[in-house]
């Protein structure tokens, strides 16, 4: 009981100042700061590839056993790899997250929600967790208090979240800025062909395959 109520300080501390964290710094002022550095490196990783920038469409898979996360842009029919960013730190094992204080990274797929000029972490883009999908997993299995303030982040150090350090989170800031929240999705998956432990539970092994054809119709076939 002991480390479960320090896990459950630490995290609360760590989504307080993740929510909370420095100064009076604005979406505005942030990109006004670090686009003009920021835009000419990923416009030419957009031409590199032939995507136009910003692409219409943005996809981001979040590989917890590669530890990367890889940036997708549509073009036409299909998607080109545009970047590949290492995760610093990530906490946690694979398989989904389940309920507060788990220290999992959620898996799945995801909106992005928001952004946060003022994180303690730099900068940080949240997503959407948890989900309907996740709510309704939890109601087969009964659980409650899933948790959530799940982001992506600078620094090397997080707790349930993807922690890529500054200078990445700054190209990824402006470039999901540039394309917009409404047209940008991410991947959250354990690796690049999910599997079901034996004996998962069927919403998992469900998840997994959505993941997989999710994956193979950005990535193709693993």
């Amino acid at each position: 009981m002991a480390a479960l109520a320090l896990v459950t300080l630490v995290g609360a501390a760590w989504f307080a100042a993740e929510r909370h964290g420095a100064g009076g710094r604005t979406h505005e002022g942030v990109l006004r700061e670090i686009g003009p550095e920021r835009r000419p490196g990923l416009r030419q990783a957009a031409a590199a590839v032939g995507l136009t920038y910003p692409p219409s469409r943005l996809t981001l898979v979040g590989l917890k056993q590669e530890k990367t996360l890889e940036v997708w842009g549509a073009a036409g029919s299909g998607w080109k790899l545009a970047r590949t960013y290492a995760v610093l730190a990530a906490s946690g094992h694979l398989g989904p997250k389940l309920r507060e204080g788990d220290l999992q990274v959620p898996e799945g797929v995801y909106r992005l929600t928001g952004f946060n000029p003022r994180s303690s972490y730099h900068l940080s883009i949240r997503v959407d967790y948890p989900n309907a999908d996740d709510r309704a997993a939890a109601g087969q299995d009964g659980r409650t208090n899933l948790g959530g303030d799940i982001f992506i982040h600078g620094k090397a150090v997080s707790i349930g979240c993807l922690a890529l350090g500054d200078a990445a989170i700054e190209e990824l800031y402006t470039l999901v800025a540039d394309v917009g929240l409404a047209r940008s999705r991410v991947f959250l998956t354990p690796n690049a062909a999910p599997e079901p432990a034996p004996g998962s539970p069927a919403w998992v092994v469900r998840l997994y395959e959505r993941l997989r054809r999710e994956l193979g119709d950005v990535r193709g076939a693993p």
